[in-house]
């Protein structure tokens, strides 16, 4: 089961997840800033974990871009961590956006309630995108999930040598694919780049790249009709790396 706050946005639009270390210097920040709200303008939606840093700066982008976003937390609904990003996370349902967790009301953080968390932000999404990520990371967890489901991982390569960028250039070696653009990122996913800022031609990712096996259609008509009532509600979740 799942619990969401706020409104969960179309499912008929990609969804698309965007990580990486929560230390992050004001570069890569941007960059995720900048990925995030070009994304939205194409007509997706960004998903992140909340946290500080990259995710902070995904979810920040989304909004900028116009876009709604979905943060998946690692502790109950009913509290934001971290706490610095309250004001972030009220921003993201005030515009639409949902925040979900697979925890009860009241349930605490613990570290490896961030790892478990992972496997959503990943399931969710047709493809992961990595910012910058030292070799041990969340951020490098979610990705290699999003591998093992046949999702794509996209990943912003660094300065040679750095450990920030240790477990991204690891990540490429292991086969995930390289990219310098958002262009790069919707050429990979088949996305038609003609007219892409037209709000009446949002871009649909080729059918075999949809994921089938998230949510029943059940499911999601349901839920739909209950947001309307209930701010915050458990919904069943399908079929997520089982």
């Amino acid at each position: 089961r799942i619990f969401v706050r706020g409104n969960l946005p179309d499912f008929s639009l990609p969804w698309i997840a965007i990580v990486g270390t929560r230390k992050a210097p004001q570069d890569a920040m941007a960059l995720a800033k900048k990925i995030a709200t070009a994304l939205t303008e194409n007509g997706f939606i960004i998903v992140s974990g909340l946290a500080m840093g990259i995710d902070t700066a995904a979810h920040s982008g989304a909004l900028s871009g116009k876009g709604k976003t979905v943060a998946v937390l690692g502790n109950g609904i009913d509290t934001i961590y971290p706490a610095q990003n309250e004001n972030l996370a009220n921003k993201i349902l005030e515009n639409g956006g949902a925040i979900i967790s697979e925890y009860e009301a009241g349930t605490s953080t613990m570290p490896y309630r961030f790892l478990e968390r992972n496997r959503i932000v990943a399931g969710l999404c047709i493809a992961t995108i990595v910012i910058e990520a030292p070799k041990k990371s969340g951020a490098i967890v979610t990705a290699r999930l999003a591998a093992e489901s046949s999702r794509e991982v996209f990943v912003f390569p660094g300065l040679a040598g750095h450990p920030q960028y240790s477990g991204s250039h690891a990540l490429i070696r292991d086969g995930a694919r390289l990219v310098n653009s958002i262009d790069d990122i919707l050429e990979d996913l088949s996305f038609d780049t003609q007219d892409r800022m037209s709000q009446n031609n949002l871009f649909k990712v080729t059918e075999e790249k949809i994921p089938q096996d998230i949510f029943t259609k059940n499911e999601i008509q349901t839920n739909l009709l209950q947001m309307e009532k209930l701010s915050i509600m458990p919904i069943d979740f399908y079929d997520i790396f089982s």
